[in-house]
């Protein structure tokens, strides 16, 4: 079972921190592990198998889940959100390649060199009509070093996708482990709605997670706050990959 970060309120990537165990109703903590035998005296019922860390106060209070894990839905039954949303739809995309690009026709077109930021789509489509509406698309891509195909795929595609009117964004992905941002997609709608998705071990969408849980919706906000603030427009990140193959 893999762990999913929540947050934190350490600097430069220090304890305290908290995860959600996936697949369990389960939250792991990260602290400073409890030494002080007058401490460690006045605990009660210890097993051999646990032990103790110490957490501060805002650490629960910022990101402690407050309700129940929810069940993961079909990606289709939000689909809706992309119309509806009333100010921003924001997303951060962390996998190195997406099953549901390759083996497209775009995705053959791409490796035949053709140009696919040019090509009309439905998404485009929909990103006109909102951005028209005063609403924004979002969007920040972690990209290795040297980018990965499913990455230079995105940025060939990404750059029609700005021209649409969503504003893309690339961030190298050792920075983002420096600014302890998540390892795990996902939607933010209106800073209000998380949309989480969960893969499979070949970067099939098995579904994705809804919440507005306080906590979890904070967590977000704060990482696509850190995530846009240091990530660099597609058109200029494009070219600085061009440059370097």
């Amino acid at each position: 079972m893999t762990l999913r970060f929540i947050g934190t309120t350490s600097d430069d990537g220090d304890c305290p921190t908290l995860y959600e165990i996936e697949g369990t109703d389960d939250i792991l903590v990260q602290g400073d592990r409890v030494t002080d035998p007058s401490h460690l005296a006045e605990l009660r019922d210890v097993k051999e198998s646990e032990t103790f860390v110490t957490v501060p106060r805002d650490l629960l209070v910022r990101f402690a889940p407050r309700s129940a894990p929810r069940d993961m839905v079909p990606f289709a039954e939000v689909a809706p959100l992309f119309r509806t949303f009333k100010h921003t739809a924001w997303r951060l995309e962390t996998r190195r390649g997406y099953a549901s690009d390759r083996g497209t026709p775009k995705w053959e077109r791409w490796q035949r060199g053709e140009d696919i930021a040019a090509e009309e789509n439905e998404w485009r489509v929909n990103v006109r009509e909102q951005t028209k509406r005063g609403k924004r698309f979002e969007r920040v891509r972690l990209v290795d070093d040297p980018p990965t195909e499913g990455q230079r795929f995105l940025l060939a595609s990404g750059l029609g996708n700005v021209a649409a009117g969503e504003d893309i964004r690339n961030l190298p992905r050792a920075e983002a482990e420096q600014l302890g941002l998540p390892d795990w997609d996902f939607w933010l709608f209106d800073s209000r709605v998380l949309v989480r998705f969960v893969f499979d071990e070949q970067d099939t969408t098995l579904g994705v997670i809804v919440s507005e849980d306080p906590a979890e919706v904070l967590a977000a906000c704060q990482a696509r706050d850190a995530a846009w603030h240091h990530a660099v427009p597609t058109a200029e990140f494009h070219k600085r990959v061009r440059s370097t193959m």
